[in-house]
């Protein structure tokens, strides 16, 4: 079914060129993009005198659009892999990792500047539905994650207006495991569940639909830093969402109210004495636990002599319960930075807090823990990825002090970051040997971060980045739970080569 799709949009494509006639517009964007990487220490501090490891991951992607004067069309099918994850030649046992990333359509109901249209109470009103990308404003707390090679996308409706310079989204989705004819009820595991598990007698049990398996006794995973549904496959049931922006001269506004509901789960396990115990989680119980994130983002621009300044600010609040029932309080995000800019040149200042558990008020069933929805950590918390992705975060959250640097030509631009990572709360040492109510000391490290990107035609880009994290102790225990075990100094390289060439773009362009 889907090598067909990548036939059909192909199909479509030879079709569209056939007739020059048309008045809709046809596009046909290929990518295949290839990251060599050196990690050692990317995530987490590596463990003390291990070695680097070296792979190369692959994307390729192919996106097919089609416009209409009501209708907009688009379906994007990718293969992500590594290099030798499969042997040379295959069978069916290997897997299929050929995967739809994108299917959507965007039916235009109401537009002004249509004549053929007679109901006209606003200026457009379009209806987009499918599997989509859902990209706002910095991709903060919602974007499509490109940085990784399989990227992010989403299963949901939008209802777009716009109407007296605003614009303004509802989107819903609703997700489901199966539509079998045997399941009774709308009970959603949200996760993708492996086929079998090693108990505590290291025996392989069959997993069961609706149970997921963690590392630990109780349902929950024997780790400091739990992660957070942006780093992770814990999916939800269903979510709701307002976003509204405007521009007012030189600022724009922007608001977004998202509610994202998670199935409840009790707490279970599978085996016997005999076999041994798999412990997770059954996520059979009626009803949802529902988060609550809203707030908003003012973006700017302004002139200083011949040079230029942009600024922007943020704040955001979390309520409700978690995916875990844990009930919200004082959950929050904030943040400012600016960026001058003066010719090629530019830097800036910024810093952002992100809330987190603070040990000495702390009450039971509560969490004070901001989690960043579904964005693109890798584009605001450092590039070697230790905040707010699948190796999780401290518990404690994280302020983040900054400085970048920036240089870009018609060619070549180079970036340099600088962070200074901390603790936002209160967090106990509860290490076996530390005194009762010792805290650890809020530094978690400072990151240095480069990256080299030159365009070598249109199509094609090459990227060379270089970062190393410096660590210290409360990083190590607040991600991973012990103390003088793993390396404080943490590397990362990588060269990425991005080729996106547009089939039906017949046009030289000169780069100048």
């Amino acid at each position: 079914m889907k090598q067909l799709l990548t036939k059909t949009a192909l199909l479509l494509g030879v079709a569209a060129l056939a007739r020059p006639d048309s008045s809709a517009q046809v596009s046909l964007v290929g990518q295949l993009r290839t990251r060599t990487e050196l990690r050692h220490g990317l995530g987490n501090l590596p463990v003390k005198n291990s070695p680097a490891a070296a792979f190369t991951s692959q994307r390729t992607r192919l996106t097919f659009g089609y416009k209409w004067q009501r209708v907009t069309f688009q379906a994007a099918v990718q293969d992500v892999r590594v290099w030798g994850q499969d042997a040379s030649t295959i069978n069916s046992a290997d897997g299929n990792r050929l995967m739809v990333h994108e299917a959507w359509a965007d039916l235009l109901l109401i537009n002004r500047a249509d004549s053929t249209m007679k109901f006209k109470p606003i200026d457009k009103l379009s209806l987009k539905i499918g599997r989509q990308e859902l990209v706002y404003d910095d991709v903060r707390l919602l974007g499509n994650l490109d940085w990784l090679q399989q990227g992010r996308r989403f299963d949901a409706a939008l209802l777009k207006a716009q109407h007296r310079g605003w614009a303004v989204d509802l989107g819903v989705g609703f997700n489901q495991n199966t539509d079998a004819f045997s399941v009774a009820g709308t009970y959603y595991t949200p996760a993708n569940v492996p086929a079998s598990a090693l108990s505590t007698r290291n025996v392989s049990l069959a997993i069961p639909a609706g149970f997921l398996p963690t590392n630990g006794k109780g349902g929950a995973p024997v780790v400091a830093n739990a992660v957070g549904t942006n780093g992770q496959n814990q999916q939800f049931k269903s979510f709701q969402m307002l976003y509204a922006t405007r521009k007012f001269g030189s600022t724009k506004f922007s608001g977004l109210f998202f509610k994202d509901d998670f199935q409840k789960y009790r707490i279970d396990s599978l085996g016997n004495a005999t076999q041994g115990y798999v412990y997770g989680r059954r996520y059979d119980v009626a009803g949802t636990n529902s988060r609550l994130t809203y707030g908003a983002m003012l973006t700017g621009l302004f002139g200083l002599g011949t040079s230029k300044a942009q600024w922007q600010a943020f704040s955001y609040w979390q309520s409700g319960k978690d995916r875990d029932g844990l009930r919200l309080r004082n959950a929050y995000h904030y943040g400012a930075n600016v960026m001058f800019q003066k010719g090629l040149l530019g830097f800036g200042p910024g810093y952002e807090v992100l809330s987190g558990n603070n040990d000495p008020t702390l009450k039971a069933g509560e969490t004070n823990r901001f989690d960043p929805l579904y964005g693109t950590p890798h584009r605001h918390w450092g590039y070697m990825d230790y905040f707010y992705v699948g190796t999780g975060a401290p518990a404690g959250g994280l302020r983040d002090a900054f400085l970048k640097f920036r240089y870009a030509s018609s060619r070549l631009s180079t970036t340099f970051d600088v962070h200074y990572f901390a603790l936002a709360g209160t967090t106990y040492n509860r290490m076996p040997d530390a005194p009762t109510g010792a805290v650890l000391n809020a530094k978690l490290g400072i990151e240095y971060d480069f990256v080299a990107t030159y365009l070598l035609n249109k199509f094609t880009t090459l990227e060379l980045g270089y970062a190393v994290m410096n660590g210290t102790n409360t990083l190590e225990y607040a991600k991973q739970g012990t103390m003088n075990q793993k390396d404080k100094l943490g590397t990362w390289g990588y060269l990425m080569i991005n080729i996106r060439p547009d089939f039906f773009d017949t046009k030289p362009t000169a780069i100048k």
